[in-house]
């Protein structure tokens, strides 16, 4: 695919409780573009999104949508219809990474190790009590950036974590907890890139801990011994081939005191913003944030095509 020759839209915005962030992330990429010399614009996207897409002669999308309608296979649908090719990966990988229940049941069937859980559904006759000692993690089963997640540690917390997170889904999930040190491993395709390790300063990674510079600690690379990383880089390439990955999503995982990888999630479309684990990553691999922004759009794909 001929970049210079394409009308690029990056879209961006979206309908989710992520809105802020993809702006954010948006804003950076076609920054990015334009420094390329790309013919990129940003595309706020709304309910007129198909119709943006034809009025602006979009030919290919840089996806930096983040949450419901971004990363689930909705606007991948849309984007097939149209046949605009798309970075990130299809509907189907989409959709299940995006929903946190299915991608667990799909880690399981492959002897992918991640933490025990199991699931609570708003409105039905069902268990609301933790079959789990505390601690638990509660967290609703399709967001992101760490939205609606609690850490229950002591019974007086657990309805208060269960109103929350039912308050972003229908389906919420409860994980045992995992003591272990919190790790993202971006993907260049099926080759894994230098692994970070998150430290919060205060509580755990939650929303205000990922997008306020100086809340977290950044260890780029990981101070890992040589099996912890190899075993770590080998499960996160597992993953990306289970939920047929494509591009650069980030696999992040809980590394035990045992030195088990206990896979979270892969996020199929990292964030994008100065505080964003993909762009460390890839700078520490020796991508600066420029190229690493073309790197992703070369991906782009009708997940027809392949």
């Amino acid at each position: 695919m001929k970049l210079k020759d394409k009308k690029i839209g990056v879209l961006m915005g979206g309908l989710s409780p992520e809105r802020e962030i993809s702006l954010s992330s948006g804003n950076a990429v076609l920054q990015a573009l334009k420094r390329k010399e790309l013919n990129a614009v940003g595309i706020d996207v709304g309910n007129n999104i198909a119709s943006s897409l034809v009025k602006n002669k979009i030919e290919v999308a840089f996806i930096a949508l983040h949450g419901v309608f971004g990363e689930d296979g909705a606007i991948q649908g849309l984007l097939e219809y149209a046949k605009i090719p798309y970075t990130g990966p299809g509907i189907l990988s989409s959709a299940l990474a995006y929903d946190k229940v299915k991608s667990k049941e799909i880690f399981k069937l492959n002897n992918i190790p991640t933490a025990d859980y199991q699931v609570l559904y708003r409105g039905r006759k069902n268990k609301t009590e933790s079959t789990f000692s505390f601690p638990v993690v509660v967290k609703p089963s399709n967001q992101g950036s760490s939205i609606g997640v609690s850490i229950v540690r002591e019974q007086k917390e657990w309805k208060e974590a269960l109103k929350l997170a039912f308050n972003y889904a229908e389906e919420i999930l409860v994980e045992k907890f995992i003591e272990g040190k919190l790790l993202a491993i971006g993907m260049n395709g099926e080759n894994p890139m230098t692994i970070i390790h998150i430290q919060p300063k205060i509580g755990f990674y939650d929303y205000e801990a990922k997008y306020t510079p100086g809340k977290t600690e950044y260890i780029c690379p990981a101070k890992l011994t040589q099996k912890e990383t190899q075993n770590c880089k080998a499960i996160a390439m597992k993953v990306f081939q289970v939920l047929r990955g494509n591009g650069m999503p980030r696999v992040d995982v809980i590394l035990d005191t045992k030195g088990t990888p206990y896979v979270l999630e892969m996020n199929t479309i990292p964030g994008m913003t100065p505080t964003s684990l993909l762009p460390m990553a890839a700078k520490n691999s020796g991508l600066n944030f420029d190229d690493l922004v073309v790197e992703i759009l070369k991906s782009a794909q009708l997940e027809s095509e392949g």
